[in-house]
């Protein structure tokens, strides 16, 4: 014990030369299971480049900064994965090989005794920090990484993958199936064949069930009691993954929210995940990094450029027990993932958790107003109903919070899908991997004018009609693994939603053009288009029942007015429809950037101020808890 007081005392110099503050300090890091390094370098704001070289200078072994380059023994891919819990590697110097090392306090220590007993080994080894350790072994894996990331999933599960299932002849075929479709139901108004009645039925009653019914059957969601989370003691390392391309101006607020999280710093693992090609986002990135919470991996310019690309060569280099996933726009609830890490323990049989999306500038103007309703809707309503039934859910492209071992079994994300996250929930529910929600919010900024928000949902469609295919390229393969329920709620759920937004617009406008010909002769309308007209008002019952209770939820009455112009939503939906048919066909990987930063509403509030600890009893200094914490160690 009195060796590491020592050390602890070397390393904090000027920050404190008292002995009982440098055992509490141990003592604190004995409680939270973390090394004392890492204690030192989060609690006292010193770089961890500093503690490791004063650690290494009272131990009396070499100290290098950096990784120099050089040969060194690549990582297989059958250990990929354990990429990020590896601290040493070693490298071709000159004409030997030198082993670096990021030692625990413990090993350290151990190392210095070696030295003492004149073992020889300092002349082979070198101590470097550990994350520049980490990036040594992400740089000198970066191809391997590459591959990997592009062909995890494919490797893991090739029926589930869009890289080999969604072929051009298929994509053609679901395009040309889709149009003759709509191009029937667009006949409908006009030839009046009872036959169509059922097709119409089936594509836009599903969809307003399933709403309805969540609306009447939520389940109890009532948020945990304080008292209730886990204590720092007893929360695991958790993994923040936030992927970036080309937002310079979003990193200093993303940088604020994180450092708002109410969580043990050491027991936070951030990294930024930044495309090479987005040169001054890595540039305004590395500012933060004396943070030692925060990290940058610099992911290689290559196809497919997607954001679940990125997240799946970053995924190898994860440390934590579980993982979630910000965007760049995010400001998550301070407490989010010690509720996470506390329903996780509570129920041992989830393996994900979607946190709820909220929209933080709804008020400015009528898109974003629907935008958020829309949002409240289907994060606060219709995702915990289905998680409640237990039947598939295609999650939010955030706040995503997974347990890794669990993130890493079904194959990490498709790096071919431009809606990762709905894929990825279908494939949970198909491997029978259970989703949850989690009661707490992440603030978004929805797309404020016209044309950022019709790429956006132009992608979104793509990724849905890219989902739709993938799984059903084998039906039968599909059936046996998701059994026949989650089978039939995909295909009349997640096909109800391709399907109904482009058959909306055709269908409306050939009912419109069939009134104004009846009107304009002076002729009856058929009995049959009041019965079209049923069931397109039942269609839309549902979804507006769902808007106009995401209006309730969010306590902003000024929002209601607005959700009377949700037929020319869902007709701008019809017409990003049609746009993600067509490029489904000619890029069907191409990732529509949505551009962030450009509200004019403060975001964030209260969420963005200085972090406040959780308040704690004075450490007793117990000689015998300290030895555990060694022997743990």
């Amino acid at each position: 014990m009195l060796d590491l007081i020592c050390i602890v005392q070397f390393i904090l110099d000027d920050h404190s030369n008292d002995t009982e503050k440098s055992a509490a300090s141990l003592l604190s890091a004995a409680d939270l299971d973390v090394d004392i390094l890492s204690h030192i370098s989060h609690r006292f704001s010193i770089p961890e480049a500093v503690v490791y070289e004063r650690a290494a200078q009272f131990c009396g072994l070499p100290f290098f900064p950096v990784v120099p380059e050089g040969p060194s023994e690549p990582v297989q891919p059958s250990r990929m994965d354990l990429l990020g819990g590896i601290r040493s590697m070693s490298v071709r110097v000159l004409d030997r090989d030198i082993l670096f090392l990021a030692p625990t306090a413990h090993q350290m220590l151990a190392l210095r005794e070696r030295r003492q007993k004149g073992l020889g080994i300092c002349r082979d080894i070198c101590i470097v920090p550990p994350g520049i350790l980490r990036a040594a072994l992400v740089a000198n894996n970066s191809d391997a990484l590459l591959q990997f990331s592009r062909q995890r999933l494919a490797r893991r599960w090739p029926f589930a993958s869009a890289h080999l299932d969604l072929t051009l002849m298929l994509r053609l075929g679901f395009v040309i199936a889709l149009s003759a479709l709509v191009g029937l139901v667009a006949m409908a108004p006009f030839v009046f064949a009872p036959a169509l009645l059922p097709l119409l039925a089936l594509i836009f009653l599903p969809p307003s069930w399933f709403r309805l019914t969540a609306l009447m059957e939520t389940p109890n969601r009532h948020r945990p009691a304080r008292e209730s989370l886990l204590e720092d003691v007893e929360l695991p390392v958790y993994s923040v993954l936030i992927p970036l391309r080309d937002e310079t101006g979003m990193v200093a607020q993303l940088a604020a929210a994180m450092q708002a999280l109410d969580y043990p710093p050491e027991k936070l693992d951030i990294k930024f995940v930044v495309e090479a090609d987005s040169a001054d986002t890595v540039a305004a990135v590395k500012p933060f990094l004396d943070d030692a919470r925060f990290e940058l991996i610099v992911v290689p310019k290559s196809a497919p450029h997607t954001k679940p690309k990125a997240l799946n060569y970053a995924l190898p280099m994860v440390r934590g027990e579980h993982v979630v996933i910000y965007d760049a726009e995010d400001v998550p609830e301070p407490d989010q993932l010690r509720r996470a890490a506390s329903q996780f323990v509570e129920d041992p049989c989830v393996d994900c958790l979607q946190a709820e999306l909220a929209i933080d500038n709804a008020d400015e103007s009528w898109l974003t107003a629907l935008f958020a309703a829309e949002y409240s809707g289907l994060f606060g309503i219709m995702l915990p109903a289905l998680a409640h039934w237990q039947l598939p859910m295609p999650l939010g492209g955030t706040s995503n919070h997974f347990r890794t071992s669990s993130l890493r079994e079904v194959g990490g994300w498709d790096a071919f899908n431009v809606t990762e996250d709905a894929d990825l929930g279908i494939r949970f529910a198909r491997l029978r991997y259970r989703v949850g929600t989690l009661q707490s919010r992440t603030y978004e900024e929805a797309p404020v004018t016209l044309g950022p928000w019709i790429r956006q949902r132009t992608r979104w469609m793509k990724g849905w009609m890219q989902t739709f295919i993938v799984h059903n390229r084998y039906p039968l393969r599909f059936l046996r693994d998701a059994g026949w329920r989650n089978f039939m709620v995909f295909q009349l759920y997640i096909g109800g939603m391709i399907l109904s937004a482009p058959l909306h617009v055709v269908f409306v406008s050939a009912l419109l053009v069939r009134a104004g010909i009846a009107i304009q002769s002076g002729a009856l309308l058929h009995p049959m288009a009041f019965v079209h007209l049923f069931i397109l008002t039942v269609g839309y019952i549902g979804a507006a029942a769902l808007a106009f209770a995401g209006t309730a939820r969010l306590a902003r009455p000024g929002l209601t007015r607005y959700q009377f112009l949700l037929p020319l939503y869902w007709g701008l939906t019809g017409i990003a429809a049609f746009r993600a048919m067509y490029e489904l066909v000619v890029r069907p990987y191409f990732w529509a950037k949505t551009g962030h930063g450009v509200t004019t509403r403060k975001r964030g509030g209260s969420f963005m101020r200085a972090p406040q600890m959780r308040p704690k009893a004075a450490p007793i200094i117990n000689l015998k808890n300290l030895g555990s914490a060694k022997e743990r160690s």
